[in-house]
């Protein structure tokens, strides 16, 4: 059987070819994605980024809830920065990263320039999001590095752009090619073992997608995305399997590798009562990458969101996990310190068989009474097998983004992509490329 060509799929997509499902899908993954992004606003990533991006890539085009401009690479760039510097956005399981974020940040400025309709916007976006679960777990299976979701996010991009633009065959593998092969290959995991800005890559993705359009319409030439061109066997069920359905959501905005442990303390908290003061210490049993996120003291918000004892200590202090949990200036609190230094936590080797697919974690506390609780093995909530029902989708978006915006504008731009298919995507950017009163 001959695969589908990943290039006829990526511009002869059309509206029509999406079921309902797909498209509602679509939309709340674009409401969730634009809730982190103001809930990272304030960030200190965001706050350099925008600055950057306004001085270092000149250009008239308006940036994501701000009063400054850039060229289209630097407001994808600085989109995808502020989103990814929140770490609350949604996934896909098997590429052990992120779509929506370099995806939607590309997509963004040059659906804007371009003033597409809202059906458009939504197609492109569907696309990007089949060519990079494609792409994604092309790339991990035939490259032994584990790099960040913004090189293969690169390609999403590009993909979702070349719809949009209606791009000819040859512009689009070009394009395909230049993402691929500048797309930035970071090492996953040396900002697990060192947290910092640098992230998942998505910004840079989304900045390299831009600029790779940019170039193929002008003729540079790119060598073969061999990950779309030369997998065959990843692509067999294009147009039949909608990846876009198969995306994990976040309720807690920290390293998808924590929750499973979060959800652990939460289950032992809620079934018998407890209190932090009731509990001298937490042992985790997990996957290594879990166990990777290893800092326990830290000291910025990127340290505390790639970490897996902290928020597991928030988690036991608070009953919940906020972005105010693991701001900066939040890290400090005496409890959840003592919590989070105590934190034990060893690998298990059923937990690392099913990874990636399946992230599990067993959490025992250890309490003052002598006594010792334990939990079942424990998945991270709203993974595909569980999803969150569009309500709890769109209460966590309203969590987010109404502290930021104000009501009025958080409800607008909901409004705006709940009907974005009847209209214009004007009627939504308007509301995101405009600044925050802070």
């Amino acid at each position: 059987m001959t695969a589908p060509d990943p290039v006829d799929f990526i511009l002869d997509t059309r509206w029509a070819d999406m079921s309902s499902k797909v498209v509602d899908t679509s939309k709340l993954n674009l409401l969730d994605t634009l809730g982190v992004a103001a809930g990272g606003y304030q960030s200190r990533t965001s706050q350099i980024i925008r600055e950057t991006a306004n001085e270092e890539f000149g250009g008239t085009l308006p940036m994501l809830f701000d009063d400054r401009t850039a060229s289209a690479s630097g407001v994808a760039l600085a989109a995808g920065m502020m989103i990814d510097s929140l770490d609350g956005h949604d996934g896909f399981n098997p590429a052990k990263g992120h779509i929506g974020c370099p995806l939607i940040s590309a997509l963004l400025p040059i659906a804007h320039q371009l003033d597409v309709d809202g059906q458009d916007f939504l197609t492109a976006i569907v696309v990007g999001y089949e060519v990079g679960a494609r792409t994604s777990v092309a790339q991990h299976g035939t490259c032994p590095d584990y790099h960040t979701s913004g090189s293969w996010g690169a390609v999403a991009a590009v993909a979702g752009i070349a719809r949009l633009k209606n791009l000819d065959r040859e512009t689009t593998r070009h394009a395909l090619g230049i993402a691929e092969y500048h797309g930035p290959r970071s090492q996953m995991m040396r900002c697990i073992d060192y947290p910092t800005m640098v992230k998942d890559g998505s910004g840079w993705g989304a900045m390299c997608a831009v600029s790779a359009v940019k170039l193929a319409t002008k003729g540079f030439t790119g060598a073969p995305a061999l990950t779309v061109e030369q997998a065959p066997e990843y692509w067999a069920d294009l147009g039949e399997r909608w990846y876009i359905l198969e995306q994990y959501y976040k309720p807690y905005p920290v390293c998808r590798w924590a929750q499973a442990p979060i959800e652990g303390v939460l289950s032992l908290r809620q079934k018998h009562g407890l209190t932090s003061q009731d509990v001298v210490k937490i042992e985790v049993s997990t996957f290594h990458e879990s166990v990777r996120l290893a800092t326990k003291e830290p000291k910025a918000s990127d340290e505390a969101q790639y970490s897996t004892s902290f928020p597991c200590a928030v988690a036991m202090v608070k009953g919940d996990i906020t972005p105010a949990d693991i701001a900066d200036d939040a890290l400090s609190d005496p409890e959840v310190l003592r919590l989070s230094r105590s934190m034990m936590m060893t690998e298990d080797k059923k937990a690392n068989e099913v990874f990636p697919k399946t992230r599990l974690a067993k959490v025992t506390l250890h309490l003052t009474d002598g006594r010792t609780l334990k939990s079942e093995w424990m998945e991270p909530k709203w993974d595909p097998t569980c999803p969150p029902s569009p309500d709890e989708l769109k209460d966590k978006y309203r969590k987010l983004a109404t502290p930021v915006l104000g009501q009025e504008r958080a409800q607008t731009i909901e409004t705006a992509i709940d009907r974005l298919e009847t209209g214009k995507l004007t009627t939504l950017t308007d509301h995101l490329f405009q600044p925050i009163n802070d």
